[in-house]
Formats: structure tokens, sequence, C-alpha cells
């Protein structure tokens, strides 16, 4: 496909339908899965129990296969697709640099890894002006928490239950969800708190504001059991991604950057999944203006169209390693395809308004569809969310909260959500799915009409849930 072609993609439904005609083949579609199975190893996954759709192509919000479905991208594939596919923007940088100059070891200076870190720090808060760039936000959390310990000397972080930091040794134990638990040795420095979550509240909250100051409370009690001088930094999500789309109450993120000043402890925000434009801001703790001592990114940078992620680093932290030697380093750190993509990306998002559409997207419409669609399915227990990352919560009774699918449910026991899942695929909505929670995280670029089409799609499938009620 060529940048011309992925232009008239982004023109209108018939192109699209075009491109799907001119992909479909289902006997090379049988060769992409032949391919897979015999040779793929895939993440997160017992192999002998997934069957991976071959995917043929992609533009703008859609993808479509080798027999001519196309899906409407309701999960911006890892929930990294900020800017959509086939960005000719994009598309156009990687091949101009690829054509320049491929890949220069990350000892040199390169124009595009310097510019990339430039527009990165340009839309950060606070003093975050240095980038340490990684392949990825696994990476990235690593190397956050390194430097977080070796600037205070102390040994642990601590991060929430309900969190997803990455799978790699550190990153992983950092993870509060279930997913940890197959290789958690409980000897990485690592303990867990609980964070806010009204509609299943630890603390028995009822209101917003209960939830705030215990959830406060909880994690200053914490911290003095844990022994403040053993703790170098607190880590989380400023909006929750995977556990859940849980977006803190107000207050929430001022209090632990409170917490943390009064006990010298570092504040590391995972930026990851909810940075450039996921919720309707360039960075989520911009939400609430709050600034952190680091904060890590990745897939939105460059929407995954070459593996990018990196550290944001404040003047403290930054200042530790002037005349010390930083232990650690990656090969492939800024490669400059990857940066060219993110500069390319950045500029799109500046120029087009993407994050401003993304804001625009969840409150006027993904936000109000939403919770629309709820009103009609008793299988809808809450709706939360800011711009373009949204949840729902499942229930098979509204009154007991009982889940649809049960916290760290067996493949057996998640079948119902399958089953929606199943649903919104019929219609030609791939959504994300997790536990007993449907995700719609969309592209930032998404129209209005991409958005209600999708909505209509998920609002039909939802009365498969509804069939689980008790």
């Amino acid at each position: 496909m060529t940048v011309d072609d992925t232009t008239d993609l982004s023109a209108g439904t018939a192109a699209l339908d075009r491109a799907v005609a001119r992909d479909r083949d289902p006997e090379g579609g049988r060769a992409v899965r032949a391919d897979d199975r015999s040779h793929v190893f895939h993440s997160w996954s017992a192999q002998g129990q997934i069957s991976p759709v071959p995917v043929a192509g992609a533009a703008g919000s859609y993808f479509w296969d080798y027999e001519g479905n196309r899906y409407l991208d309701f999960s911006s594939q890892f929930v990294n697709l900020n800017i959509g596919h086939a960005h000719p923007k994009v598309v156009r940088a990687i091949q101009e640099q690829a054509a320049r100059l491929c890949t220069i070891a990350p000892h040199f200076a390169n124009d595009r890894r310097g510019e990339a870190a430039r527009l990165v720090a340009a839309h950060a808060p606070g003093d975050l002006d240095k980038v340490f760039f990684t392949n990825g936000g696994t990476e990235a959390n690593e190397h956050a928490v390194r430097m977080a310990r070796l600037t205070t000397g102390r040994p642990k972080v601590l991060s929430a239950y309900r969190s997803y930091h990455g799978s790699t040794a550190t990153s992983m134990h950092l993870t509060g969800d279930p997913r940890r638990w197959a290789t958690d040795t409980g000897a990485a420095g690592v303990a867990h708190f609980f964070g806010p979550y009204l509609y299943r509240s630890p603390f028995n909250s009822t209101t917003e504001q209960e939830e705030c100051e215990r959830a406060l409370a909880h994690l200053d009690l914490v911290i003095r059991m844990e022994g403040p001088s053993t703790i170098a930094a607190v880590l989380l999500e400023p909006v929750i991604g995977t556990g859940g789309v849980l977006v803190p109450p107000a207050g929430y993120l001022a209090g632990v950057r409170q917490l943390c000043d009064e006990y010298g402890v570092l504040l590391i925000t995972d930026e990851v999944m909810v940075g450039f434009g996921r919720t309707g801001r360039w960075f989520a703790v911009d939400n609430w203006d709050v600034v952190p001592d680091l904060m890590t990114f990745a897939k939105g940078v460059n929407s995954g169209y070459v593996p990018l992620g990196g550290v944001l680093i404040s003047e403290r932290v930054a200042a530790e390693f002037e005349h010390r030697v930083y232990p650690g380093g990656l090969t492939y750190s800024g490669h400059p395809l990857a940066c060219a993509a993110a500069v390319a990306t950045i500029r799109a998002m500046e120029d087009e308004g993407i994050v401003e559409n993304a804001a625009r997207l969840g409150a006027q419409v993904l936000g109000p569809g939403l919770r629309e669609i709820a009103e009609r399915h008793p299988s809808v227990g809450e709706v939360r969310g800011l711009g373009v990352m949204w949840a729902l919560e499942l229930v098979r009774d509204r009154d007991s909260r009982e889940m649809l699918v049960p916290y760290a449910a067996t493949p057996a026991q998640a079948e119902p959500l399958n089953q929606v899942m199943a649903a919104c695929r019929k219609r030609g909505v791939w959504p994300f799915a997790n536990y007993n929670r449907l995700h719609v995280l969309p592209p930032c670029t998404t129209s209005e009409e991409e958005a209600r089409e999708g909505l209509a799609a998920v609002d039909e499938a939802l009365t498969v849930a509804d069939s689980y009620l008790t």
C-alpha cells in the first residue's frame, strides 16, 4: 500500500470498501493462519486455545481480515493506536527516514531523536525536560524505578493492586493484577496498596470524597508501615488502564503527590496507556495539574507504528546523573525510525487538533452514548471514563453488583464476556475486554459518525450480557 493509497482510504466508506475488497483473499488468510499456528508463540495465551484472526489491512479507525470482514477498532489494538491506522504523515515520515538513515547507535546524536525528545518534553508538565528512550512501556517502567532507587538510595517501590506496568522482571512485580501471580517471587522490593475504586470500594466509602480521603489515609498507613526511609517511589497509573479504566476522584493524585513530598518519596506516573491524548489531554496528569518526578510513556507517542517508549526525567533526578554514570542502556534507545514516527505523530496531533478531538468525543459522544446504553441494559453496573478511554462494568445483578465474570476468571468462567465480544465482532466492532468489563477505546482520530456506529453495535451486543442476569 502506498502513501497515496492510504490518503485515499481515509476519504470515506466507499474507499474503505474498495480496500477491503482488494485485500479479500481467503486462501492467503489460511496461509497466514497456518504459519502463525505452526511457528508464532503468542503472549498471555495458552497456545492451543487461541485462534488469531489474520489481518489483511487497516486504515483510519478500521482494520479488516482476508475474508472481507471490516472491524471498527474500538480497542486501538493494544490501546496504542491513538492516531489511527496508516496515518499518511506518519507513514511518509517512516519511509523518508528509512531512505536516509535507518539506524544509528544511541551514543550518537541524531536529529529525529533530539527532535522527538524536545517535542515530548514540550508537552510534559513541570520540569520533565529530559527523555531516556526505551523500546516500550515495560522497559520505561523498569528504568524509571532504577532511576528512583539510585536517586534516593532506597530499595522499595509501592504500586497499586489494580494495575499493569509490564511483563519484565521488575515491572511484572510492580503489576498488581493476577498476571503477576505466576512469576511473583515476593522478593523484588515491591509492596502493593489499594487505590480508589468507589464502585467496589475497599474502604466501604459511599461518596467520591470519602473514597479519596480513605484511599489516601490507606496509602499513608502503608508508607508508614513499610518504613518511609526504605521507599524510593510510589508508581501509579493516573487513570488505571486494563485494571478497569478507574478515574481517580478529585484530589487523589494531588494527595499522593503531597504524601510523597512529606516522606521524601519520588512519584512515578505510568502514562504508557493514558498519554498522548487518550484521556483528552496530552498526559493524563494534566487533568489534575499534578507533576511527577518521573513519567513513563510509550504506545501513543507514535501509535505503535515503530516500537518506542521512554522516561521523562525531572531536574532533580537528571542532576543525580550529571557526574555519575547511569547504569543502563538499550541498543535501540531512540531508534531513528521510531523517533521519526514520533515526530510526525506529535506534529500531526498538534496540527489536526487530535487531542482536542479526543476530549470532545468523550464529552459529547462516548460518555453520553454509553450512559444511554446503560439505561437500556441492566447488565451494565457502571459507566466510567475520560476522552477516548471508557469502560462498562458488567454485572449479573445491579443491586448486589455480582460481576458478570469473576476476578481472575478461568477460561470457562470468562465465557459470558467472550460471548459479548463475539456479538460485537459479528456487528463489525472490536472493543477490549478484561474480566467483567467491556472497554471502549477508539483512536483519538475517530469521527463522531464512527463512534456512534460503534456504540450502536455495542448496544445490540449487550443483549447477550443481559441474558446472564440472575
